[in-house]
């Protein structure tokens, strides 16, 4: 029985989905939403807030701030909640409706910038109003997820050894990509203490985080219009992208089985099972991390209209082409051209690279 005093205080640390029978292939899900916070971004969360009040930078009358997609600023607003800390998070119009709804009504405070910036895009204009809050006002403390040791750290100190105890045999691990304070954390630990694990980073086709071409992307999570801050390739073994069509497309066949699980974890179960089948791989002892469940995702990933709308009919579709359970087609139906993207944001402009060493 475990008994807390604070909702961060609680967080289930090694539940895994075995997938053999969902998708035909054996991959080993590492479920990280039942917590409080609904998502793995708990543990960088905390583990932030407890470096900054070390360090003395927040205490009693802090407002803490930070730019956020999504599933950190749910995190922060209820440790700010329980700690007694005003939180400031900082969104944009990527960011699910549900998900604004937590965090204002876990008291957050929730700034929506509108316009992404000429040069930055939504990620600077992010950015920049952060900035201009902490300068009005010293009682603001920016945790920086982008530069913050905190973030890879918590992975390092919790994420990756609990993969450990529970697969000693472990051949590879799939981690998706966005700050990528998961994927250095993981890599970083099976680096010192398993280094024959070899370790696949997921990341989002139209992210720049490895190199790839910027566009558009519409499903918040992974991926990065700029190359983070955080990460060092020499740790990571192979990377797969993934197109947010196949990311919807994975949802709905995990739900379609009862696993109803966020965007991020449909980009790299997807991804976790492209890279198996082209490594022809079938006998590998292999984990991926599911950082997020699926409520958030009701009005986007889940909503049947607004799939149709942005990815046409064929997101609707099963995996035999019919339409999946639940799910109106439409035949003929063409997704919305989508729109070139902004030029790349420049996180390392506000977060120099030195800070996340």
């Amino acid at each position: 029985m475990s008994i807390i005093k604070a909702p961060h205080l609680f967080n289930e640390q090694s539940l895994f989905v075995d997938l053999e029978g969902v998708l035909g292939r054996r991959l080993y899900l590492k479920i990280e939403g039942f917590n409080f916070a609904g998502s793995i971004k708990l543990k960088p969360a905390r583990e932030m807030v407890e470096r900054a009040e070390q360090e003395g930078r927040v205490g009693p009358g802090s407002v803490l701030v930070e730019s956020s997609s999504g599933n950190l600023g749910v995190a922060l607003s209820m440790i700010a909640a329980s700690k007694g800390y005003s939180f400031v998070c900082v969104i944009d119009p990527r960011c699910n409706p549900a998900t604004r709804q937590l965090m204002e009504s876990l008291g957050a405070q929730v700034d929506l910038v509108t316009e992404p910036d000429p040069v930055d895009g939504f990620l600077g204009s992010r950015l920049h109003h952060v900035q201009r809050l902490c300068a009005s006002d010293d009682r603001y403390v920016w945790l920086n997820q982008y530069t913050s040791p905190g973030n890879w750290g918590a992975h390092y100190r919790w994420t990756a050894p609990e993969i450990d105890a529970q697969f000693p045999e472990l051949d590879v691990l799939f981690v998706g990509a966005g700050t990528t304070g998961t994927l250095m954390g993981c890599a970083r630990y099976f680096r010192e203490h398993r280094p024959d694990v070899r370790i696949v980073a997921v990341d989002a086709a139209g992210s720049v985080s490895f190199g790839g071409a910027p566009a558009t992307r519409l499903i918040p999570g992974l991926g990065m219009s700029v190359r983070p801050p955080q990460l060092d390739e020499s740790f990571v073994d192979d990377v797969v992208l993934v197109e947010e069509l196949d990311t919807v497309r994975a949802c709905h066949r995990l739900a379609g089985r009862g696993f109803l699980l966020g965007g991020s974890s449909g980009t790299v179960v997807h991804g976790a099972m492209t890279w198996l089948a082209d490594h022809h791989a079938q006998d590998a002892t292999a984990v991926a991390v599911s950082p997020d469940l699926g409520r958030p995702y009701l009005d986007t990933i889940y909503q049947p209209d607004w799939v149709l709308d942005h990815f046409g009919a064929e997101a609707l579709a099963g995996s035999d082409g019919t339409a999946g359970p639940g799910r109106r087609s439409a035949p003929g139906a063409e997704p919305r051209p989508r729109e070139a993207a902004p030029a790349t944001d420049r996180v390392a402009a506000a977060a120099p690279r030195s800070a996340s060493q």
